[in-house]
């Protein structure tokens, strides 16, 4: 944002005052005694803001997966914002990978229904819940517990802290923020999905292989001890 303010010329940038971050929702400060919003359309409407002037072009950037932030004046929007996140190639094969080792894959996003079904499409993901607060995500975790058993939670920000501890395997990235790792059960060492279903063959191996040693050193120990016992005696 800043670097396209440069190319249009804008060379000063103002200080802030009473910075206050709103979970979910966006950010809130003043700058030269006015109140400066900047955040979701929930943040706009709670705030009595008018975005009618913004709502096509807002629908549009949602439709092409981008997430719109608005940006709000003494209560006036002044103008609108939209980002997206590009999807990896690693990250789609992750998830089809997922799927062949029978997992069900769910996205769990802030963002509107729109963008986020986009992004649920382009990953392949079975299901996507949209328009979840960082409150929330542990709630809905709950839910698709109910629907389809033990939960695995990738996440890798602040927001996704209490849903990791919620999970019944909680899983950061490990360019993630600290608590989200301190969260976690798991920590992905690089910042590519495709590490998840590597991380789940390993633990289905892992169970194996202890179940393994246990089949042969029970058998052991029921042939073994009556002989140490003396049976052959």
């Amino acid at each position: 944002v800043t670097e396209y303010a440069a190319k249009l010329g804008i060379k000063q940038l103002y200080s802030t005052e009473n910075m206050l971050d709103i979970p979910g929702r966006g950010i809130s400060c003043d700058i030269s005694g006015r109140k400066i919003l900047v955040g979701s359309t929930a943040l706009m409407t709670e705030s009595g803001a008018d975005i009618s002037e913004y709502k096509d072009a807002a629908a549009r950037f949602s439709e092409d997966g981008k997430s719109v932030i608005y940006v709000c004046d003494s209560g006036n929007v002044i103008g609108i914002i939209a980002v997206a996140d590009e999807i990896k190639e690693s990250s789609r094969a992750a998830f089809e990978r997922l799927k062949k080792e029978g997992v069900k894959t769910v996205i769990l996003s802030g963002d509107n229904k729109a963008c986020a079904e986009y992004i649920g499409k382009l990953a392949g993901a079975d299901e996507v819940y949209s328009e979840v607060l960082p409150e929330q995500k542990a709630q809905t975790l709950t839910e698709i517990r109910q629907k389809y058993g033990p939960v695995m939670m990738v996440g890798d920000g602040i927001n996704d802290a209490p849903a990791l501890s919620e999970a019944d395997v909680g899983c950061a990235v490990g360019s993630g923020s600290d608590i989200a790792i301190e969260s976690a059960d798991i920590v992905l060492m690089k910042s590519d999905l495709s590490d998840v279903p590597r991380a789940i063959r390993l633990s289905r191996l892992t169970i194996t292989n202890i179940k393994e040693n246990l089949f042969w050193a029970f058998c052991y120990n029921t042939v073994c001890i009556p002989v140490a016992a003396g049976l052959l005696y």
